[in-house]
């Protein structure tokens, strides 16, 4: 059940909804009732997941974004389609972060990013992220 918990907040907190995965990744290591490697594949996988999502609803973007339900403003998003151009698929390092991170996954979608190189790029930094974390809550137990 704590894993299925934790592959929802990881999908939803990459699908623009505002929900922390971290925070229940790092619940369930002080548990310790799971391996570390699981917890990481599990959150890992809810995450690039997510952003999948977010990549689809971008090539459907055109007829979803004046939807009052849509999460992502449009000063957002011209943020992150600026940086996307700028950068180009490079930017998707960054998808990890908050507040950009998940509006340029969208912007990657909607500039048509191919979906593989979108899918290396995205889980290189979403496990990254999560590796990131368990070093930290390592170094502090």
């Amino acid at each position: 059940m704590a894993l299925w918990l934790l592959f929802l907040s990881a999908f939803g907190a990459a699908t623009l909804l505002p929900l922390q995965s971290e925070a229940v990744l790092l619940g369930l290591l002080v548990n310790n009732q799971h391996a570390a490697w699981a917890l990481i594949a599990v959150a890992s996988l809810g995450n690039i997941l997510g952003s999948c999502v977010n990549w689809w609803l971008g090539l459907k973007i055109e007829h979803y974004k004046n939807k009052k339900w849509f999460p992502v403003s449009e000063s957002k998003m011209l943020q992150a389609q600026g940086m996307y151009q700028k950068y180009g698929y490079w930017s998707l390092l960054l998808s990890w972060t908050p507040i950009i991170g998940d509006p340029i996954t969208l912007i990657a979608g909607l500039l048509k990013e191919n979906f593989w190189r979108f899918l290396i790029l995205v889980s290189i930094a979403k496990t990254g992220r999560y590796l990131f974390i368990y070093g930290l809550f390592v170094q502090l137990h």
